[in-house]
């Protein structure tokens, strides 16, 4: 008989396969050898104890019966070569591939058009960023095969769950080569490592089933008639026609907005969030988070992954909190323009670096970014450099947002000094304003530059990160300390501005069989949600299709 359990276990038990089989017996009150198989469902770490941390467990267990390999579903792809209707797909991140399968899959020819490089080409413009400070604008962290997720650590934990089904996304995953662990670990991660093999599997399916692939083709322009998009311009001339078109370009392509501001189509200013990213030695959150001693070597239980931590605090009303924290990883430069610095974080598959880093940002609003703009310019000018004519800050402006996620990052790249070294602050320092006379080890290549934040991070934001640090080193024993060092500035947690789309059709209530998709478009924050809305937008485009 099959049946469900739920076991609360050590971590050297959950480690072995033989002492959960011998755990499942004794709760069950059956002998070892009626157990012939689990699966797992669901594991989960529980370190609230101080005295003994746990590993719960959530198995399908095989009583008396013989046991069965986990079924991965596998999607069947159709032969689209000679499709009837073709959509263009403007960028080849997780909402536009996973959209691409999708047409695939009802019988539709995607033809993807992507401005940056194969996914493994673009390592070399990321070598060359991080040892030359040289950036690529259109092959970089952010731009390319893959989107910003591939090479920015792969999480694959959402709390989107009303916006499509996360098991098929996580299984098409498996299905294209990523270890069936993130079925069931509650917090699933890839690894930068694994996922250009991933991605690339993707692609060749893809093609295998007739789609079609076009790297390095920047999107100039696009082929509007009666209010009716046909198709899109490319920087080389070429013009692409098809019978519909998925714009899923991420959240750093401003040349996207800028091109649809400037034909008047509509778009809104979108609230994000700004801030920094801290790095600590693993170690140290090894210890805060499992109670261990810290040491030169392996601290804590060798059968516990490095640590992670989540925070949030609400500073006179304004939200501060984690984002995409990283352990065992890697700061990394994730710009997209000469003269403008953004960092973010990353970890391989093993987590096994020396740093644990995580943004911390803070909730940013249109009235902020018009206070901004309103006070005195910096001494470089850089503010009045970055909007132009100040009669278009106001809450109607709808790259208002964008604009000032500009000038902070373009304010950064100056006081770092040039070749996107950062500037950056132990934490104590940075919250009793202190420039620090020397900085700890960084896993940041470029460099840092020692500088006081005050000087460049706008007063509220830094000033909701100096009580928000204090407050977590309340949550967090050891925590709070000058080992730990502050780099800016992470700007880039999501799109600064929204394409609209009509909430039944998802086209844009202006341009028909245009239909914004995914971070770009302010409709997603992360891999898995970005790939359920390029689902999503998939399967209203098939459904129209169908209409006529």
């Amino acid at each position: 008989m099959l049946q469900q359990l739920t076991l609360k276990l050590k971590p050297a038990e959950a480690s072995s396969n033989t002492i959960i089989k011998q755990c499942i017996a004794e709760a069950m009150g059956k002998s070892e050898a009626s157990v012939t198989g689990f699966h797992k469902l669901k594991q989960s770490i529980d370190a609230r104890s101080r005295q003994q941390i746990w590993v719960n467990l959530t198995l399908r267990v095989f009583i008396d019966e013989p046991f069965t390999e986990r079924n991965v579903n596998h999607i069947h792809f159709k032969d689209v070569n000679h499709a009837t209707k073709t959509v263009i797909i403007v960028g080849a991140g997780p909402a536009g591939l996973f959209a691409a399968l999708q047409l695939i899959e009802l019988g539709i020819k995607p033809i993807i058009v992507e401005r940056g490089k194969e996914v493994r080409a673009r390592r070399r413009d990321l070598a060359l960023l991080n040892k030359s400070g040289i950036i690529n604008p259109e092959s970089n962290y952010c731009f390319g095969e893959g989107g910003a997720g591939t090479y920015s650590d792969g999480k694959l934990y959402t709390r989107s769950n009303k916006r499509g089904d996360i098991n098929r996304i996580l299984n098409l995953f498996v299905q294209f080569g990523a270890e069936e662990q993130i079925l069931y670990e509650a917090h699933p991660h890839i690894g930068t490592n694994k996922l250009p093999h991933i991605i690339t599997a993707m692609r060749e399916a893809i093609i295998g089933h007739g789609g079609q692939f076009l790297f390095e083709q920047k999107v100039t322009g696009f082929i509007i008639l009666n209010n009716t998009i046909k198709g899109v311009k490319t920087h080389d001339g070429t013009e692409l026609r098809a019978d519909a078109t998925i714009l899923a370009t991420g959240h750093s392509a401003r040349d996207i907005f800028e091109m649809l501001h400037a034909h008047d189509i509509l778009l809104e200013a979108k609230s994000f969030a700004l801030g920094v990213r801290i790095e600590h030695p693993q170690a140290l959150i090894d210890s805060i988070q499992y109670n261990c001693p810290i040491t030169t070597g392996l601290s804590r239980d060798e059968h516990l992954p490095p640590a992670a931590y989540s925070l949030v605090e609400q500073v006179k009303g304004r939200g501060v909190f984690s984002f995409c924290m990283c352990p065992g990883g890697i700061i990394a430069p994730a710009a997209t323009s000469p003269n403008e610095l953004v960092v973010n974080g990353w970890s391989p598959s093993k987590r096994n670096n020396p740093y644990a880093n995580s943004g911390m940002v803070v909730s940013v609003g249109v009235e902020d970014a018009i206070k901004y703009f309103g006070s005195p310019l910096t001494v470089d000018g850089s503010r009045s450099t970055v909007i132009g004519n100040r009669s278009t800050v106001n809450e109607n402006y709808p790259l208002l947002m964008l604009r000032f996620q500009q000038a902070i990052e373009q304010q950064c790249f100056q006081a770092g000094g040039g070749n996107f070294k950062a500037p950056a602050q132990r934490m104590v320092d940075f919250c009793n304003s202190k420039v620090s006379t020397n900085l700890p080890e960084c896993s940041y290549h470029p460099g840092l530059k020692s500088i006081d934040m005050g000087a460049i991070l706008p007063s509220f934001i830094h000033q909701t990160l100096q009580e928000g640090f204090k407050a977590f080193g309340k949550k967090m024993k050891g925590y709070y300390t000058n080992d730990a060092v502050v780099v800016a500035t992470e700007s880039r947690t999501s799109s600064p501005v929204r394409i609209p789309r009509d909430n039944d059709t998802l086209q844009h209530p202006q341009i028909k069989n245009l239909y914004p998709c995914g971070e770009g478009a302010g409709y997603a924050g992360g891999i898995v949600s970005a790939a359920m809305d390029g689902e999503r937008v998939a399967v209203m485009v098939a459904k129209r299709f169908s209409q006529f």
